[in-house]
C-alpha cells in the first residue's frame, strides 16, 4: 500500500504496523490509525488506540496487539 506522501497525514494498520491508503484507513477505521506527519519529538515508544485515537498505557497496548499502534 501507499505511504500516503504530500498528505499531511499518514494511516497506518493497528494490525500489521504497515502504512495503508487513506480509503483502507476510511473502510477500517476501528484497526487503523491517523498520524501527523513530522519528526517525532517524543520521549520513547508509546501505544495509542486505534478504536479512539488515544494514548494508552504500555501494559494495555502490549496485551490489545490487533487495536493499538506502537509509536517510536
Amino acid at each position: 500500500m501507499s505511504k500516503n506522501k504530500g498528505s499531511g497525514t499518514h494511516t497506518r494498520s493497528a494490525v500489521s504496523g504497515q502504512y495503508v491508503s487513506n480509503s483502507y484507513g476510511n473502510r477500517h477505521p476501528s484497526t487503523t490509525v491517523r498520524e501527523a506527519a513530522g519528526p517525532s519529538g517524543s520521549s520513547g515508544p508509546h501505544y495509542r488506540s486505534a478504536k479512539s485515537g488515544q494514548y494508552v498505557s504500555n501494559s494495555f497496548g502490549k496485551s490489545h496487539p490487533n487495536t493499538t499502534v506502537k509509536e517510536k
